[in-house]
């Protein structure tokens, strides 16, 4: 069995998070990813911490099993340089801001014209037109601007997601249109731009918010850890002080829930009938709740969730996730081989049957320039030269 995306060659001009990402997962499907670092330092996300015995945990994350060449964009031997490699790929990525491909000769109009087969992706804060196209864009700034916050956090206080959720959703946006974008190429042999914005990808993830002001509910108040719309719906503090999560989405579990916590008589009251009512009288219920669970340690809670077969899970720490039994099941952590040695990473969370993840070690920067440009045609003696002029740099 061979990766769905063997012999599909991304040259990627990204950095940071959300373009990493996209080409995080493509790597993992067998994609030879070229990554486009500067000079000097390489992706800005290097320097962000030195966690990984030296590197940067960020780096790690999303950049396995790519290909590191640095080049200097700045000079016109350098561009010509990411021209050509252009001309050898299948897809083309960007995340940088819209403008700065085209200052280096990198803008879809010009590369499309030049090479009509091409998958053009350009990830950007706001996207490619509209009022917001050239403000300065990060994370958390995007989870403010498409109302994730709004719906975060507690009453007094809002929460931003802690995962760069934003930049995640972008990137898993481009990842799928580059693969719709190949797919429909195969029909017409014609390449095409996607144009994802975090704005938009975060937006489209504020799933059923909207309606609530479109029809009348108004903005959602911010609840903390229990949900929106499902009462009884998050976490509750047992006798011994451990967090039990719930999740009671169903007027079936909602009966057998009360009859766990030895109170039939919740079933009866009116105002707590079904879940619109529920919801309702939110409050309420969740101090019954609150003081039902404050009689019973964790582990009698647990125990009778279980029996009951009632939707429930522990809050566990990133040490206790790693060391998950589903984990070690599916085989999710996955050793790969770096400039500091094995380190381990998260696996991808595709499975697909007679398509396996490909495999493939973290790069160092510029370790793969000599060899990617090989692949393009140079001979060595114009490699040295480019090395020499610091037009590109090796680490090979």
């Amino acid at each position: 069995m061979t990766p769905a995306l063997d012999g599909v060659r991304v040259v990627a001009l990204e950095q940071a998070v959300a373009g990493p990402f996209a080409t995080h997962v493509l790597a993992d499907m067998g994609a030879d990813v070229i990554k486009i670092e500067r000079p000097g330092g390489g992706d800005v996300v290097r320097s962000w911490d030195a966690v990984v015995r030296g590197l940067s945990s960020g780096y790690v994350a999303f950049n396995r099993r790519k290909r590191s060449v640095v080049v200097d964009a700045s000079d016109k031997r350098g561009r010509d340089v990411l021209a050509r490699l252009v001309s050898t790929a299948d897809v083309f990525l960007t995340n940088f801001a819209p403008g700065v491909p085209e200052r280096l000769g990198l803008g879809y109009a010009e590369l499309s014209e030049r090479h009509p087969r091409l998958v053009y992706a350009s990830l950007s804060g706001y996207g490619l037109d509209g009022p917001y196209r050239d403000a300065l864009a990060y994370d958390l700034l995007i989870q403010g601007e498409a109302g994730m916050i709004a719906t975060t956090g507690y009453p007094d206080a809002p929460a931003k997601v802690g995962a760069p959720i934003s930049d995640i959703a972008a990137g898993m946006y481009a990842a799928l249109g580059i693969v719709l974008a190949l797919y429909q190429r195969d029909r017409t042999g014609r390449g095409q731009l996607i144009d994802i914005s975090m704005f938009d990808a975060t937006l489209s993830w504020l799933a059923y918010f909207p309606h609530f002001v479109w029809h009348g509910a108004g903005e959602p108040e911010r609840v903390g850890m229990r949900h929106h719309n499902v009462v009884p719906y998050g976490l509750f503090r047992a006798r011994d002080g451990t967090y039990v999560n719930i999740a009671i989405a169903s007027q079936q579990h909602w009966q057998t829930f009360c009859r766990m916590l030895g109170r039939a008589d919740l079933v009866g009251d009116e105002r707590f009938r079904d879940n619109i009512a529920r919801r309702a009288n939110r409050h309420a219920l969740e101090e019954i709740v609150e003081q039902e669970f404050g009689r019973l340690d964790s582990a009698v809670l647990f125990e009778r969730l279980e029996a009951g077969g009632l939707p429930h899970g522990r809050v566990r720490g990133i040490a206790e996730v790693l060391a998950h039994p589903q984990v070690a099941a599916r085989r999710l952590i996955r050793t790969v081989s770096s400039e500091v040695g094995d380190i381990p990473t998260i696996e991808s969370a595709l499975r697909m049957s007679e398509s396996p993840v490909a495999t493939g070690p973290l790069p160092t920067l510029g370790g793969d320039t000599n060899a990617v440009l090989r692949s393009a045609g140079y001979g060595d003696d114009e490699i040295a030269a480019l090395v020499g002029a610091e037009v590109v740099w090796s680490s090979a």
